[in-house]
């Protein structure tokens, strides 16, 4: 593989919801950076057979694995399935996710629990299941996908910048538990971006307008223009961060 950056060659990367938006561009990202790939995606998506294609066609050694992130039972069996198939696990991107907007007097304890359980729970349960095997390699590196809403807020989803605040929280404790062990654990917090996630709200001009207008940039950002500070986190070049929260938003918050 004509690697275009191989600062990850060889590296084993696990990225939950890496088959689509966001989770694919990392993906992809990691691959061209070296790295060999384990997607994890949901029950209720197909199989990735075109992503795992085109992973294929540029020389790199990927395999998708189907799993609910909130089922600690299954994740612990992919996890250990991964360790058999690939040698071992260097990189955990807990990518992901789901997003809906509802006021909070009218939203469901179903709607709350299911952000929350997505967002924030999976990022407990798939770390944890990671951990053992970075912890006996005495080396490792866990990426968070958080939001910038983890910071701001915003009208109509209480659920998901509680869940994002709560990543970033996480990552901050963890990153504090699992140093000693060699593990860096940092989180990324993008501003709004076109993914299929966000897709069915950029159809609404009022929202599109409104996002715009709240970066500094006056657009929405995109995933290719995310992946990389992944990357970077995922590598050496990122030896001294350890619980950071990187903000790559086109100036919607600045800290």
């Amino acid at each position: 593989m004509d690697h275009l950056n191989p600062k990850l060659l060889d590296k084993v990367a696990v990225v939950t919801g890496g088959g689509r938006g966001l989770g694919w561009s990392i993906s992809k990202a990691l691959a061209q950076a070296g790295a060999k790939i384990a997607i994890v995606y949901p029950p209720f998506e197909p199989y990735p057979e075109q992503k795992m294609e085109e992973l294929h066609s540029l020389g790199c050694q990927a395999k998708a694995y189907e799993a609910d992130v909130t089922d600690s039972q299954t994740i612990k069996r992919r996890i250990q399935e991964i360790v058999e198939d690939f040698g071992g696990i260097d990189i955990l991107v807990n990518n992901a996710g789901k997003l809906n907007e509802t006021l909070l007097i009218d939203m469901e304890e179903h709607e709350w629990n299911e952000i929350l359980d997505t967002d924030l729970k999976s990022v407990f349960i798939v770390s944890k299941a990671v951990l053992p095997y970075m912890m006996k390699a005495k080396n490792g590196a866990i990426i968070n996908i958080a939001s910038q809403l983890g910071y701001k807020g915003g009208v109509g989803i209480t659920h998901y910048s509680a869940a994002k605040a709560g990543v970033i929280a996480f990552t901050k404790s963890l990153a504090q538990e699992v140093i000693p062990h060699g593990i860096r654990v940092n989180a990324v917090a993008p501003g709004p971006i076109v993914t299929d996630m966000t897709a069915p709200f950029i159809k609404d001009k009022d929202w599109l307008a409104q996002k715009e207008s709240s970066v500094a940039i006056g657009r929405l950002g995109t995933p290719d223009e995310i992946a990389p500070t992944v990357v970077f986190l995922a590598s050496a070049d990122a030896s001294l961060y350890v619980g950071q929260t990187l903000l790559p938003n086109g100036g919607g918050v600045m800290i």
